[in-house]
């Protein structure tokens, strides 16, 4: 079970270095083992934001992803955490944290736009985290949702204008939390009190112009709006005194504002409440090999130089998976058919029965473990195996009833043969005597049991050799 696994401490799941992304094998043998399905919470904001110290918390730890304590950005690349769900059995909780956005050592502005897109393309959950409140600069410095069309695609081939289905494109997006830290307005419009909630919603409010200008300040609106459509807003005072900030990982709830220990309390519940399991399209879970090979798919077309494509993604890991079906379908074919099956069987009909229960059984439990089999190819290839065994189980039957019903002719006539050598039935009324013991013989052969389909042709055919 996915909740046996132990990760006393955060990997790295891709590593970026010097601008390459590279998944981390030590990473991909954690989730491979992780056959739960997964609820999938990846961060991102710019660096130095405290983005790390909210994925401790849902990790229920103080210390884990590396918070930093300077104006230099920690984390490189995308680190994981895989916990137990604190609220949902059997489930496992899997936390990316990223590397911080805009981080001006990098100078690389491609880098940061993948590691947006991977996090949107691996989560459940989307969180975008950044200081202060929801203003122009804010949502400057979230360019990179205007960016996604440009970096991912959900099917391999658009339509004949080039153009994504909007539905297609939005329906495997993650639900969206906006976390604004050291928040310091009032929350309030028009002189009454409003949400987080509203606040963001005011704040995605479009301009009605034409005007360049306006349309600088829609589109990271309108790209939220539309990839996004449940999100959530969290604000959070300062943890405590500026001076103390570096010391978060030591300090406990009573050593910081209280307003912040709520405001995170309330964060981690609606986590852990809201957070869904990481589903494909077609209503597919998501386990631990099943992010693997998503991982896997994603960065290896990011290195190729190609768009990270969710279709493909699916295609590939139902390729594997439907293979694995296939196999898994076939051994338990071949288990049932060893137990049951006696060789050799009375009739051909008997054999056929107990193939057929065996067969639907084998394409039971592929149905079961399989999905998006395209144009029905592996159930195919199961038929035709299975197809295959049951003419091979014909052919032994056959071969263990003529070997059998051999051995029988020769057990039971050998002692007749070597008479009729020995001259005993050569002398008057000697052949109406080796006709009688013949008959004799014939019904002691055909009172044997476990002779199988072959009792007839192979007694005609020893008498036939005489």
């Amino acid at each position: 079970m996915a909740s046996e696994i132990h990760m006393p401490a955060p990997v790295c799941l891709i590593e970026n270095t010097e601008g390459q992304l590279v998944a981390n094998q030590e990473a991909l043998e954690i989730l491979s083992g992780t056959k739960n399905p997964l609820v999938v919470v990846a961060i991102v904001g710019l660096y130095r934001t405290g983005k790390s110290y909210l994925m401790n918390k849902l990790a229920g730890k103080n210390k884990g992803f590396s918070l930093g304590s300077t104006v230099q950005s920690h984390t490189k690349g995308i680190w994981m955490w895989c916990v137990p769900h604190p609220k949902k059995p059997d489930h496992t909780l899997v936390l990316l944290d990223t590397e911080g956005l805009g981080d001006v050592e990098k100078g690389d502005n491609q880098n940061d736009s993948w590691i947006f897109a991977l996090a949107i393309l691996l989560s459940s959950t989307f969180v975008y985290n950044s200081m202060g409140t929801i203003n122009q600069q804010a949502m400057d410095q979230l360019h990179y949702v205007t960016e996604l069309s440009d970096r991912i695609r959900a099917k391999s081939s658009p339509n004949s204008n080039g153009i994504e289905d909007s539905a297609d494109f939005v329906s495997f997006f993650p639900d969206f939390v906006w976390t604004l830290r050291d928040f310091s307005l009032e929350l309030e419009a028009d002189g009454l009190p409003i949400t987080a909630d509203e606040y963001l919603e005011n704040s995605l409010k479009l301009k009605q112009g034409t005007t360049q200008s306006d349309q600088n300040f829609n589109l990271p609106r309108l790209c939220i709006r539309k990839f996004f459509p449940k999100k959530k807003c969290f604000i959070f005072d300062r943890p405590t005194h500026r001076k103390k900030l570096g010391q978060l990982e030591t300090l406990h709830d009573n050593d910081l504002d209280p307003e912040f220990v709520q405001q995170a309390s309330a964060f981690c519940s609606y986590i852990f409440k809201n957070s869904k399991t990481k589903t494909l399209s077609g209503d597919i879970k998501v386990n631990g090999p099943r992010l693997e090979k998503l991982v896997q798919t994603y960065v290896d077309a990011i290195s190729r130089g190609d768009l990270p494509c969710m279709e493909n993604a699916i295609l590939a890991l139902a390729q594997i998976e439907n293979a694995a079906a296939v196999q898994k379908a076939i051994a338990h074919y071949d288990q049932q058919m060893g137990q049951m099956l006696q060789l050799p069987t009375e009739t051909l009909q008997e054999l056929l029965n107990l193939h057929r229960a065996c067969e639907k059984e084998a394409i039971e439990l592929f149905m079961r473990n399989s999905f998006k089999d395209r144009d029905h190819l592996c159930q195919k290839d199961l038929a035709a195996q299975l197809e295959k065994k049951r003419d091979d189980f014909c052919k032994q039957n056959v071969q263990a009833s003529t070997d059998r019903c051999s051995d029988l002719l020769k057990d039971i006539f050998s002692p007749l043969e070597e008479a009729v050598k020995q001259g005993v039935y050569s002398k008057p009324g000697g052949y109406r005597l080796l006709i009688q013991k013949i008959q004799e013989l014939k019904t002691k052969y055909l009172q044997q049991p476990n002779k199988g389909i072959q009792v007839t042709k192979i007694y005609v055919l020893i008498l036939e050799s005489c």
